[in-house]
């Protein structure tokens, strides 16, 4: 009887230990690859407006348009990878037709999201997202090096009266002096992509206000869905 009660004794400490080394278990890990939006039918609709500066022509000239943005199928590209067709829109007014603009390419590479941007390979996001997180943009290009990071992460965010629980912030560029200033990042939404872009790259004589070379680019959500 006592060797009876001892077994049931052991055989109870086993299994009380197996449950609660399950339970200690971590979760699996959660890479958060859809900031990145890859979905095939996923469209988003950007207001855009681009500023160009050329002082010694006496340019200074605004361009707004609307840019749409569609994740078209899969398909093999040149390094083997699984890739998917990324379809660009564009139209001067809301009223307008869409008019076919260009054909990018985007990629899950491991931890890494890219697009191919007129031949040029841009890594945008790394996962999983943390704020220790840093990578060059362009470490599988030839433009230079162009080091990111993660400035907020899985933030609430309103963009144009619309309002997402989980966004990113990705800073690109910030350099600011007498007579430059460059500053370059953009925000991603969750299941959705990208939802704003900010791009300004000008050059002064004597103050800020006296622009005399330079690119303003502006990309503002509008909305998104399915087709």
């Amino acid at each position: 009887m006592m060797r009876r009660i001892n077994l049931l004794f052991t055989i109870t400490l086993v299994v009380t230990a197996v449950i609660f080394t399950s339970c200690k278990q971590d979760p699996a890990p959660q890479f958060h690859y859809e900031y990145f939006g890859l979905k095939e039918g996923r469209y988003v609709i950007y207001d855009v407006v681009e500023v160009e500066h050329d002082d010694a022509i006496q340019v200074h000239e605004t361009t707004t348009y609307q840019l749409k943005t569609v994740w078209g199928g899969e398909y093999i590209d040149n390094e083997g990878r699984s890739a998917c067709e990324f379809r660009r829109y564009k139209r001067d007014t809301p009223a307008d037709p869409w008019v076919y603009s260009d054909l990018w390419t985007g990629v899950y590479d491991g931890i890494r999201a890219e697009l191919i941007e007129e031949n040029q390979r841009i890594v945008k996001l790394v996962f999983a997202p943390t704020l220790l997180k840093q990578w060059d943009a362009n470490a599988y290009n030839m433009i230079g090096e162009r080091d990111c990071y993660y400035r907020d992460i899985h933030e609430d965010t309103i963009m144009n009266n619309v309002k997402f629980d989980s966004t990113l912030v990705v800073e690109i560029d910030e350099f600011v002096s007498l007579i430059d200033t460059v500053r370059n990042y953009e925000i991603y939404a969750k299941d959705v992509g990208l939802i704003y872009k900010h791009y300004v790259d000008n050059h002064y004589q004597f103050t800020t206000t006296n622009v005399i070379l330079g690119t303003e680019i502006y990309y503002m959500y509008v909305e998104h869905g399915m087709e």
